[in-house]
């Protein structure tokens, strides 16, 4: 069985293979199965985390950057993909560890995402902690 691929596919459908090497008594067969879902799953969480942080910081960017288009959306937007990050953090309190590093490997695509919706380059593309997580944005 090829598990990384069957994972990568559907982890609903690794779980039925993994129940069903069970039934057959393949333990390790099925323990093979169960490392790879484990690993799946936590590449899926940490996507997750990392697309919720790279659209807080843009938007934070623009938030900086283009005062005059500041606009309601916006505000939902950095509050949704903080809310996400919670969650995700609560239901994955291991990816916490992650956090600091993952922000600092995403600056530089949060600033190119930035650039994109805004047409020109964020002029401080630099982000605080406390600009990420903490700083209120409202109208």
């Amino acid at each position: 069985m090829n598990w990384h691929e069957l994972s990568a596919t559907s982890h609903y459908q690794t779980a039925v293979a993994i129940e069903n090497e069970l039934a057959q008594g393949h333990i390790q067969d099925a323990r093979d199965g169960i490392e790879e879902l484990v690993e799946a799953l936590g590449r899926a969480d940490r996507r997750a985390l990392r697309s919720q942080l790279l659209r807080l910081m843009a938007h934070i960017l623009k938030w900086k950057n283009q005062p005059n288009l500041r606009s309601r959306s916006w505000v939902v937007t950095i509050a949704s993909a903080r809310l996400e990050i919670e969650e995700i953090l609560e239901d994955e309190p291991g990816l916490k560890a992650e956090l600091a590093e993952l922000v600092k490997k995403l600056g530089a695509g949060a600033a190119h995402i930035a650039k994109k919706e805004m047409g020109q380059s964020p002029a401080n593309a630099q982000l605080s902690w406390q600009e990420i997580f903490e700083d209120e944005y409202d109208l």
